[in-house]
């Protein structure tokens, strides 16, 4: 069974893709595999199994 989490990242303006690319790697880090970046409300969903 999978889970998924949907997070609304707040980077800031400065050293944005810096931030941006830890705030992704933190994830990855926790089990958590990107599905998809929504571009217009600014969320990320990821995904991950629940029985790991």
């Amino acid at each position: 069974m999978k889970e998924y989490k949907v997070v609304q990242p707040k980077i800031g303006f400065r050293n944005r893709i810096e931030k941006y690319e830890d705030f992704l790697n933190q994830y990855a880090r926790e089990g958590w595999v990107l599905k998809n970046i929504n571009i217009n409300t600014g969320t990320v969903i990821f995904e991950r199994e629940k029985n790991r």
